[in-house]
């Protein structure tokens, strides 16, 4: 069984409750009739039920009337929700006026759906730019506990098995933020160890990777590596992570030994966390079109409930399954 199908098998187990905001949108709606044909989500559609509806019936969609269909317009929480945005952010000056027009932008019904505890996790992202999926997320829903900064993840099923965790590796952040700190690149190694867990199903091995491997060159770029290290190891004492590893290092075993002897990690890494997304987004690019490996993501990672944002020129089947992942990342949350 493929690590897709892992994932999705244990989206089944899991049930969880997942909010595409875009129900409006022909590619959400043919997810989520595959979704729920799949059982991999309980699946909530934000849009227009007569609009949908005829959708569905329009595409030939069998499974749609399953889902849960919310109207932006007029639903019962809605005065629920408006209150609880208001309460939220009155420290920045939020009216209720203004509340009462946001509650009708799905993208925002739908963060709000997550932060009562109707939904369990979101994908948004086809039909929408990035700061839209994202600005509601921030406001509302809000990081994770101990983490500042969120960060895309890219699970990378390689075709030569010797690396990684039998060809699977997750890279980070290949995504969201160009530079981070080292408390940043420190929460980014701690967010990834929890991807890997929840998502590839493996005990994270986190190599933080630089330029430099145990000294073998002195630069600040190299410092913020290290200092990443020791943080996110104060932050995660349970973590197996060691850095400033070179990517040969980290990932083969003959020259980990050599260059880090003593290292559990040097050899053995089956995370990649790059020093900025310069380095992270043009390696996942480079993997999968050299190497022909199968990228997966981004994953977005470090926020309180997980919201994923997509591709707007993303597949139905980029969709379904971002559905499983997201599926997998709430009942990690609960875990």
């Amino acid at each position: 069984m493929g690590l897709m199908d892992r994932i999705k098998e244990n989206a089944r187990k899991q049930n969880m409750r997942i909010v595409l905001p875009e129900g409006y949108e022909e590619r959400n709606i043919r997810a989520a009739d595959i979704a729920i044909e799949e059982g991999l989500a309980q699946i909530i559609l934000i849009g227009d039920p007569v609009q949908i509806a005829a959708n569905s019936a329009r595409l030939g969609l069998r499974n749609i009337a399953k889902a849960r269909i919310v109207d932006p317009k007029s639903h019962e929480k809605k005065e629920q929700y408006i209150d609880l945005m208001v309460e939220l952010r009155k420290s920045k000056g939020l009216t209720r006026e203004q509340a009462a027009c946001l509650i009708e932008d799905p993208l925002y019904l739908g963060v709000m759906m997550i932060k009562s505890g109707d939904a369990d996790g979101e994908v948004s992202g086809a039909d929408h730019a990035t700061g839209d999926v994202l600005r509601p997320a921030f406001q509302f829903v809000k990081t994770a506990p101990g983490i500042s900064v969120v960060s895309g993840a890219f699970i990378m099923i390689l075709p030569q098995k010797e690396y990684g965790e039998e060809g699977v590796l997750i890279f980070a952040d290949g995504a969201v933020h160009p530079n981070p700190t080292d408390r940043e690149l420190a929460e980014i190694a701690v967010a990834t160890a929890h991807t890997a867990r929840a998502i590839a199903g493996f005990e994270p091995k986190i190599a933080m990777l630089s330029f430099s491997t145990k000294g073998s060159a002195k630069h600040e770029l190299v410092d913020k590596v290290i200092s990443a290290t020791r943080i996110a190891k104060e932050m995660a004492p349970d973590l197996l992570i060691d850095g400033e590893l070179q990517a040969d290092a980290a990932l083969v075993e003959a020259i980990g030994v050599k260059k880090a002897p003593g290292s559990s990690i040097a050899g053995h890494a089956n995370v990649l966390v790059f020093p900025n997304l310069e380095c992270g987004n043009i390696a996942y690019k480079l993997v999968q079109r050299l190497a022909n490996a199968e990228a997966i993501g981004p994953i977005l990672q470090g926020m309180a409930a997980p919201i994923n944002d997509l591709s707007r020129g993303c597949s139905v089947n980029d969709i379904v399954c971002m559905i499983a992942i997201t599926s997998n990342q709430a009942a990690g949350k609960r875990s």
